[in-house]
């Protein structure tokens, strides 16, 4: 047989199955991956296993509404990279999900479980469904199905959910009793942000606001920016950045602006923030706040801070509005809220990004907290817990901005450099199978 019909056809890294012109948060990933190639030396070999996931299942979820009609949901569950450990990765109930979207989100948990060094691979599950329209049954019937769908593949061993945008405590623990149901026997590892009475970790639901808080300081005294009055402000007021930014007021900072989906806010003189998350709580939103002032959406971005937090959804600062954004320093509290070309535009304007893979992983950390404990039955104080987060935290910090500055990149490529290679060093050192 010829060389030529022998050879293999070349590796193709746009899947048949997404739009090659159109590839949303994929194609921002497959950029930043693109951006680190020239930094993993022998490693690169591998470069093709970060852009393809290792296994995607799409589901239908049927379910019987309230009022006797049946009504049908895409799900999702994404398992990109498991050469480290099993998938760990939240599900996300939202109308405009998309296999894009859980595809880029499950590789970017691959790349934060690295950049923190726990022993997990990168996964994430979502619902097309917008959880505010359904009733309280209805979402734990989506659930249950949702769960029994994709209990093929995931397990305390294999792929571990965990919360993420519109789920909670409530949710996982709904999934970790649809699994045992499933198994026949209790299996609390299956899931993690679960309650506390079925096994679930203190401190985990402020897990990931705190991580922004501890990086945030840790690239303020990198900086030379004293927290203590220093503007803040912080974009979505959920779990996320709502504790990011209480926290950060306790630390003597003042949160000056506030956006989410219900409008945006502003008071120079710092934003009550407990008061705040008491308002969110019974209204479900930051609009009508009293105790500030309302501002225009596009407006928040021009605002002058010191520190902003991203911490809603992805694709959030753009090349659109990345010129107008006057900060120091941006923490991403959420999942790829700036784009590529918006990293440029801002790396140019001098300010400092520290990326969502460092500056979020506090969650998936104390969700690696909680897997552990559940597996022995031993659990720790919620000291325990958070010294055991912030060493983990500012340690992954500190790696990063010793490799950003030896290879003068960004906080983002530096992440990915350091990640990458822990990734493909594991492939390398597995081998192929067969």
């Amino acid at each position: 047989m010829s060389s030529q019909l022998s050879s293999a056809p070349l590796a193709q890294s746009i899947p048949s199955y997404l739009h090659a012109d159109d590839l949303g948060p994929w194609g921002n990933y497959l950029r930043q991956v693109d951006r680190v190639a020239p930094y993993l030396g022998s490693a690169s070999r591998w470069i093709e296993t970060l852009k393809r996931p290792k296994r995607i299942l799409i589901v239908d979820v049927p379910i019987e509404l309230d009022d006797g009609t049946v009504a049908h949901f895409e799900g999702y569950r994404v398992q990109h990279n498991v050469s480290r450990g099993p998938g760990k990765g939240g599900v996300r109930y939202h109308q405009d999900v998309t296999l894009s979207e859980v595809m880029a989100l499950s590789a970017w948990m691959s790349v934060k479980n690295a950049a923190v060094n726990v022993p997990y691979g990168g996964a994430k599950g979502g619902i097309r469904v917008d959880p505010r329209k359904l009733s309280r049954g209805e979402l734990e019937r989506v659930t249950r199905r949702y769960t029994s769908e994709i209990g093929i593949i995931i397990g305390p061993n294999t792929d571990i959910p965990a919360p993420d945008v519109n789920t909670n405590e409530q949710i996982m623990a709904w999934m970790m009793d649809t699994y045992s149901m499933n198994q026949g026997q209790t299996a609390t590892g299956v899931v993690t942000g679960k309650p506390i009475s079925l096994g679930g970790s203190l401190g985990r639901r402020e897990a990931t606001g705190r991580g922004v808080f501890v990086v945030g300081t840790e690239a303020a005294r990198r900086k030379g920016l004293e927290i203590e009055g220093a503007r803040v402000a912080v974009q979505g007021f959920g779990n996320v950045g709502g504790i990011a930014a209480r926290l950060f007021q306790e630390a003597g900072a003042k949160v000056i602006a506030v956006q989410d989906h219900t409008g945006s806010i502003c008071r120079s003189s710092g934003i009550d923030t407990a008061a705040l998350l008491d308002h969110v709580a019974k209204t479900g939103g930051v609009g009508g706040f009293a105790g500030a002032d309302p501002l225009g959406n596009d407006e928040f971005w021009t605002i002058e801070s010191d520190i902003l937090i991203p911490a809603a959804l992805e694709n959030q600062i753009t090349e659109k509005n990345a010129s107008k954004i006057k900060t120091k320093i941006i923490v991403e509290g959420a999942n790829g809220p700036t784009t590529t070309a918006a990293d440029d535009i801002l790396h140019d304007n001098g300010v400092l990004v520290v990326p969502d893979v460092v500056a979020n992983a506090g969650g998936v950390t104390v969700s690696y907290f909680e897997w552990v404990q559940d597996f022995s039955s031993f659990f720790w104080t919620e000291d325990e817990i958070n010294q055991r987060l912030e060493r983990v935290m500012r340690e992954a910090f500190n790696a990063v901005w010793q490799v950003a500055g030896d290879n003068d990149v960004s906080m983002r490529t530096a992440a990915f450099i350091v990640a990458c290679k822990r990734i493909l060093m594991a492939r390398e050192m597995r081998g192929l199978y067969p």
